[in-house]
Order: structure tokens, then C-alpha cells, then sequence
């Protein structure tokens, strides 16, 4: 939501979707561009971002929309060659299995559940890279 505040305060048109709706409204044609924020950009151009990232890389690779990564240049981190040399926090299972409901938190789903914060889309998804020194298609 702080990134379609952002867009909207500099006049930029947006939408904002349900997480999931990516992949169906880029088959349908109604996505001409995905612009997402990164933590980290690896010397290979591999992007460390919020978990779901990925898989909205793909969908748009396979559809044939643009896949633009948004980010000051000081998040390009020479020192970590590839994505694979990320570690990827793992949350706690509760964010998944409970919900907050009358008289405290409530189980929801069944332990054993994976909560991973982030994930890797590698650099040969990536269109290009959006920064304040402009577009970079490669780093």
C-alpha cells in the first residue's frame, strides 16, 4: 500500500490488486507492466524481495509483460555474487497458523507450516532495473 501512495502522490497511474490476481490478470491482458521493490540486487542482478516476488516473475515472463524492479542504486550489493548466497528468513509459523479473533489468538490451519519472508527472482527475469540514475537493463 506505501507503494501506491507513492505512485499516486507523483501522479502515476496504478492499480492495486489482490496478491494472487497477478498471474490472471496479466493472461487476460490487463497488465502492462509489473514494477516491484527489492531489499537486496546481487552482483549478478539476481533480486531478493518479499516473498510471492517470484512467482509474479514468472507469470509476467509468461505472458510477455515487463518485469521492472524499482530501487535506489545503494541496494545493489556487489559483495553477494548470486541469490543463492542469500539466506532467507524463515517467520514463525503462527503468522500463518493464527488469527486473532474474540478472546485471543486463534489456530486456523495445522502446525508444520512453512513462513518463509522472502524469496530470490533471478536476474533473467528482470527486464531492467529502475533507479535515480535511471533505467539499467543490465548491471
Amino acid at each position: 500500500m506505501l507503494t501506491a501512495f507513492e505512485l499516486a502522490g507523483h501522479g502515476v497511474p496504478h492499480t492495486v490488486i489482490a496478491d494472487n490476481a497477478g498471474g490472471h490478470l496479466m493472461m487476460t491482458g490487463q497488465v502492462d507492466a509489473v514494477i516491484v521493490g527489492t531489499d537486496r540486487v546481487t552482483a549478478n542482478g539476481d533480486v531478493c524481495n518479499k516473498i510471492g516476488t517470484y512467482l509474479k516473475a514468472l507469470a509476467a515472463r509468461d505472458n510477455g509483460v515487463p518485469f521492472y524492479v524499482a530501487l535506489p542504486y545503494t541496494t545493489f550489493d556487489a559483495s553477494t555474487a548470486t541469490g543463492a548466497d542469500i539466506p532467507i528468513e524463515e517467520r514463525s509459523g503462527d503468522e500463518v497458523t493464527h488469527v486473532a479473533g474474540e478472546g485471543g489468538r486463534i489456530r486456523v490451519t495445522a502446525s508444520g507450516t512453512a513462513n518463509p519472508a522472502f524469496d530470490v527472482t533471478p536476474a533473467r527475469l528482470v527486464t531492467g532495473y529502475l533507479t535515480e540514475r535511471g533505467l539499467l537493463k543490465t548491471i
